[in-house]
């Protein structure tokens, strides 16, 4: 399991990251201060490093490049976050040392794309490119879905919300969380947008006799069904 920790000290950013981070299986740690990440980066670097240009006790630009003086962690994966937006700014972060750069408000499923990116090219046994479950597999590097050998074929936000999903079996999301998710913190569109896809979804992985692997839990949301793997298998 990758392990990612966060440097970010708006404390409602911090935890939607934390929420994607781990519902896509990773370890996930959080420091609000550049000082205290030092200092944790010291004991135990992490996989990869998701840190914040502007933080309280130590800038995130001066943690960047410290940690590139030092020999554990010179090749840590880190991608930087700001609101910063102008190239200066960008050409200075990367000049530091960051390997990726975002600009704030961004897309959360880029973000969660960017993370498996570069831990796939540093530490590619961590980060698996296929999602299975019973007869269905999705792969995310070439975006391909199959159900029994039968391709299927999905629009993009139909990928994106069954690869969502795939990373959690049996964890119940509500809509909230799934537009949060799948379409983007910065994105606002209405709830009932999430159970429009997610019909489209099962219209397109499930014939006539196929177990639906999606659950729909009343009251509270949607589920990637936990017993869906066993279940296929087993006939």
């Amino acid at each position: 399991m990758a392990r990612v920790l966060i440097v970010e000290d708006e404390e409602a950013l911090s935890l939607l990251l934390r929420y994607n981070l781990e519902a896509e299986g990773y370890e996930v740690e959080v420091c609000s201060r550049g000082d205290d990440a030092d200092t944790r980066l010291r004991e135990a670097p992490p996989d990869l490093l998701v840190l914040d240009w502007m933080l309280p006790g130590l800038s995130g630009i001066e943690l960047c490049r410290r940690l590139r003086t030092r020999a554990e962690t010179e090749r840590l994966p880190i991608i930087m976050l700001t609101a910063r937006g102008e190239e200066s700014e960008r050409i200075r972060g990367l000049a530091t040392g960051a390997d990726d750069y975002v600009v704030k408000p961004f897309s959360t499923p880029e973000l969660m794309a960017r993370v498996r990116a570069m831990l796939r090219r540093a530490r590619p046994e961590l980060v698996s490119s296929l999602l299975r479950a019973g007869d269905l597999e999705l792969d995310r590097e070439t975006h391909r879905v199959r159900r029994g050998g039968r391709e299927i074929h999905l629009g993009p936000t139909e990928f994106r919300l069954l690869e969502y999903l795939m990373q959690s079996p049996g964890r119940v999301f509500s809509r909230e969380q799934l537009l949060d998710g799948v379409w983007g913190m910065d994105v606002y569109v209405d709830e009932r947008t999430v159970d429009v896809h997610v019909g489209r979804l099962r219209k397109a992985i499930n014939r006539t006799r196929d177990r639906d692997p999606i659950r729909t839990v009343r009251g509270s949301g949607y589920a990637f069904d936990d017993q869906f793997a066993s279940a296929a298998v087993g006939g």
